[in-house]
């Protein structure tokens, strides 16, 4: 069975490590903003020192050209040792070019030797940041802006030590004096910015999207159109599953893009808003746009987010084998690139083939054992293959990395869900034409003791009675099993129970039993065998006879990446008044849309008795009955809370019994359900039929009733 949440999932991945990523860049601006800063200062020191002439270190360190200044400013100091402009500007130039350790060296003697000089001072305290050091950091700039409250640099780089630390609160404090000091100081209001992305990314990480998105609001207030701000705010709104809301910004953002990224950027957005949305064809379209629009002169981020959100585009849409060739193509040019084994992952959990999806992952771990994709993707593949504890130790391992991130959380929600356990109560109330009325209750219930093993309980009451005959019976079911996983792809089900019946003229009671294997031989099938023995209970003529039916059975079913699917049932059952009979049920469909599930398709149904005996059952010596079918479900287990679900199925054919003329036939199956909560659900649903084997007799059925069902205690996961 294909996971459709993958997609969505790795998607929201994508814009998570997006935006972490983003957060560390933000920290990482701040610096460059303040080493600007210094940098002028540096040029005014280089004014004074004219005599010296170091302007060409300065043009160097100005324009980025960090190994150059290191080189010329080491030439400097090997004929002016003790010139502290060139130890400054040398230390700088170390630092910047990466050598942070040896430039906090540099500085630390430049403080002893010149312990009140507040410029050497400023750069100790940018290479504690250089440094990471950033509590450190934080007790030195307290002490410089104690010093000296006017500063800006100094205000600045309080700034930049507060924002590493995430305290965004003080960090706003701090730059708002420093705009005071220098008022639309653009380095400051970029900072300032940062400082807002920050904080919001923090809100959303802890799951306050309302405050996350009141800051972004804010931002915006101040930076209008400003891209960094709206791809964050779309981002939260994917999270927060408010999808129109996201659409409205990625349209923003296409509308007003300052640069050309932008504009491929909220191209990659709609697409995956209309993913989201199902509108997988308009999802496709979009990404070939944003696909179509790359050139030699696209930024590398840029041309692989989406490249990425095409191939992704294309596996959503099943256009697998063109997705196939462009994976291939990028692993023979980028071979064991993280996020190109991620999609052939993805690719392969589409098409069921986990085991080659599992491979990928393990394989993306080695490389990066805090890959969300990696720690997260097999997660979804160990559940896929039914190793249920090793899905639930791969999602606690991503959240030791993640912590609190929303995926892997509801992951871990919905899995646990699967194994808690569960009240399910039914009621209904059928007629038919041949006058029989009844009125059923069933009462189950599960409760997991592992991942493996689940104990099985079940008490149905019926009673029914003739509206003609007056004839009436009830009957009471009980029955105990259990259900235990014997292998990854093999289920062992079985109950045991009794039956009492209280009939006209009487009454009995009678063994209950079902046994059956579900089995998954290959991928895209499943097969389920089984026996099964029961009363014939659907009127009360039939519980006044004790009919014993005894079954053995076999499902099978075959799906396909193509949309096509071939389901087969087959029943042999024998009946303790001699009679016996074959049961064949086949159905070709093919799926049209997967959200909701659409498809179409044709049953066919053959039945042949040992004896007839018409006037106790039907039980032709031979029976067909073909018909076409539509099926629509919004399928209740992937239903968000407070949100309906749904199932209908019409079906419409031709039945033959024996020789007799054709008969037209009709079937409508419905349900209509609520999700009050992850924890419980209530549905009517209801079936009207008049298909001849549909009934034990008469030729016209109909069941309306109610179902509710609770998931109560606590989960029963990572039990061996």
């Amino acid at each position: 069975m294909k996971i459709d949440v993958l997609s969505v999932r790795f998607n929201f991945l994508a814009m998570n490590d997006w935006m972490l990523m983003l957060n560390l860049q933000l920290s990482k601006t701040l610096q460059m903003n303040t080493k600007y800063n210094y940098l002028i200062l540096f040029l005014f020191i280089g004014f004074l020192s004219f005599s010296q002439n170091m302007k060409e270190g300065f043009s160097y360190l100005e324009t980025g050209k960090y190994q150059e200044a290191e080189t010329f400013f080491k030439t400097v100091l090997s004929t002016y040792p003790e010139n502290k402009t060139a130890r400054l500007c040398y230390g700088r130039a170390v630092g910047l070019n990466g050598n942070s350790a040896e430039a906090k060296k540099i500085f630390t003697d430049l403080v002893k030797d010149f312990p009140n000089d507040f410029e050497v001072q400023l750069n100790y305290g940018e290479s504690l940041l250089w440094n990471e050091e950033f509590n450190l950091a934080k007790a030195y700039y307290q002490k410089l802006v104690a010093k000296n409250a006017k500063s800006f640099p100094a205000l600045l780089g309080f700034v930049n030590t507060l924002s590493n630390l995430k305290e965004y609160d003080e960090a706003l404090t701090y730059v708002n004096k420093a705009l005071e000091v220098s008022p639309g100081n653009p380095n400051a209001m970029t900072s300032k910015k940062y400082i807002y992305l920050g904080n919001a990314y923090q809100k959303q990480q802890a799951q306050q999207y309302i405050e996350a998105e009141t800051i972004l609001k804010k931002c915006l207030s101040l930076f209008a159109n400003d891209t960094d701000t709206l791809l964050n705010l779309a981002n939260l709104y994917l999270i927060m599953n408010e999808l129109d809301k996201a659409e409205g910004i990625y349209t923003i953002l296409f509308d007003n893009a300052q640069n050309y990224s932008a504009t491929i950027s909220a191209l990659n957005g709609l697409a995956l808003v209309n993913h989201l949305k199902g509108k997988e064809k308009k999802a496709l379209q979009t990404s070939q746009t944003a696909y179509d629009r790359l050139n030699a002169t696209s930024e590398p981020s840029i041309k692989q987010q989406t490249t990425e959100r095409y191939i992704q585009a294309l596996i959503w849409n099943k256009k697998y084998t063109k997705a196939g060739n462009l994976i291939d193509e990028l692993i023979s040019t980028q071979p064991n690139k993280n996020w190109i084994l991620a999609l052939r992952a993805t690719l392969n959990v589409y098409k069921s083939n986990f085991k080659q999806s599992l491979v990928d992952y393990n394989q993306i771990l080695a490389k990066d054992s805090t890959s969300f994709d990696g720690n997260l993707g097999k997660a979804n593949v160990l559940k896929a293959l039914g190793r249920y504890d090793d899905a639930i130790a791969a999602t606690e391992k991503t959240l030791t990395f993640y912590n609190n991130q929303k995926d892997a959380m509801n992951f871990i929600k919905q899995l646990k869900t699967q194994f808690t356990p569960f009240y399910e109560g039914k009621a209904a109330y059928t007629f038919d034409n041949g006058d029989n009325e009844a009125f059923s209750v069933q009462n189950t219930v599960e409760f997991p003791f592992s991942t493996r093993l689940k104990l099985l309980g079940n008490y149905s009451y019926r009673t029914t009675n003739n509206t003609v005959t007056n004839n009436k019976a009830t009957s009471h079911a009980l029955s105990a099993g259990l259900e235990y996983q014997l292998l990854p792809n093999m289920t062992f089900k079985g109950t045991f129970g009794l039956t009492s019946a209280n009939a006209e003229t009487n009454d009995y009671t009678q063994l209950l039993a079902d046994l059956s294997l579900n089995i998954k031989p290959f991928k895209l099938q499943t097969l389920d065998i089984g026996y099964k023995r029961e009363i014939q209970s659907f009127n009360a003529d039939l519980l006044d006879r004790e009919i014993v039916q005894n079954h053995l059975y076999a499902n099978y079913n075959i799906s396909t990446n193509f949309n096509l699917g071939w389901f087969t049932q087959y029943y042999y059952t024998s009946q303790n008044d001699d009679n016996s009979r074959h049961l064949l049920f086949t159905s070709l469909y093919y799926n049209i849309l997967s959200k909701p599930s659409l498809k179409v398709g044709v049953n066919y149904q053959y039945i042949t008795f040992k004896n007839q005996v018409p006037s106790i059952y039907f039980s032709p010596e031979k029976f067909n009955a073909g018909e076409v079918f539509l099926n629509l479900i919004k399928d209740e287990n992937i239903t968000k809370t407070d949100e309906w679900f749904y199932e209908l199925t019409a079906a419409t054919g031709l039945q033959y019994i024996e020789d007799q003329e054709s008969q037209s036939t009709y079937r409508f199956q419905g349900k209509l359900g609520y999700k009050f909560s992850d924890r419980c659900l209530v549905n009517v649903f209801g079936t009207r039929s008049n298909i001849a084997s549909a009934t034990a007799a008469g030729f016209t059925f109909t069941e309306i009733g109610l179902r509710f069902k609770w998931v109560f205690g606590k989960a029963r996961v990572g039990v061996k």
